[in-house]
């Protein structure tokens, strides 16, 4: 495996790093998305594709494989390719996902003057509920935790009537939240109502 690295104007060496999957540059022909590092790299690093991506000599070592061992080859290059497919697809069904996922602040009334704001849908993003409910009780200064709902979804309740906040702080500290994917919601209690009787 050949080492990358390149000198900076201290004379140090310098690891490049592919900005697809994040690891050394060497590390990238065993990842699954091993067909995106190497177009990136031929765009941005051209100069080491060959070194990187030594095309001869594994083009030489498969001359001189048997036939049972040439084939396993291919037959494993064939599997790496369905795999890095199938990531490929399982990344762009995750990518709709949440593109169409909602994130609802509901502003449920306890009692007459007493508000609770019940936040679903943040758990589509990716986000740590429990770490955010905490940060939301810190910012806000109110009671917040996390409980799971009748439908066994698992929901954020902050105590107080701060919806208009919430929805402000989640765009500012939370960017994987599209501001457009926030509804706000009012849930009233039904109140039993007065018979006038004269």
């Amino acid at each position: 495996m050949a080492s990358i690295a390149v000198n900076d104007s201290d004379g140090f060496n310098v690891t490049l790093y592919c900005e697809v999957c994040s690891l050394p540059l060497e590390y990238c022909e065993f990842t699954s998305t091993a067909k995106k590092c190497r177009e990136w790299l031929e765009t941005t690093q051209s100069q080491l594709v060959p070194i990187i991506y030594n095309t001869k000599a594994v083009e030489a070592a498969m001359s001189n494989l048997s036939a049972t061992a040439q084939e396993k080859a291919t037959k494993a290059q064939a599997s790496a390719s369905k795999r890095a497919e199938k990531e490929e697809l399982k990344a762009e069904r995750e990518a709709v996902k949440k593109a169409s996922s909602r994130v609802v602040l509901k502003r449920v009334e306890r009692t007459k003057r007493k508000h609770v704001i019940v936040i679903t849908g943040l758990e589509f993003f990716g986000l740590d509920l429990k770490r955010i409910a905490k940060d939301f009780g810190k910012k806000f200064a109110c009671g917040a935790s996390v409980i799971k709902s009748s439908s066994g979804q698992d929901e954020i309740v902050l105590q107080g009537d701060l919806s208009g906040d919430i929805m402000r702080y989640i765009g500012e500290k939370y960017p994987d939240v599209p501001i457009n994917n926030i509804d706000q919601v009012e849930d009233k209690k039904k109140r039993k109502g007065y018979e006038g009787a004269v």
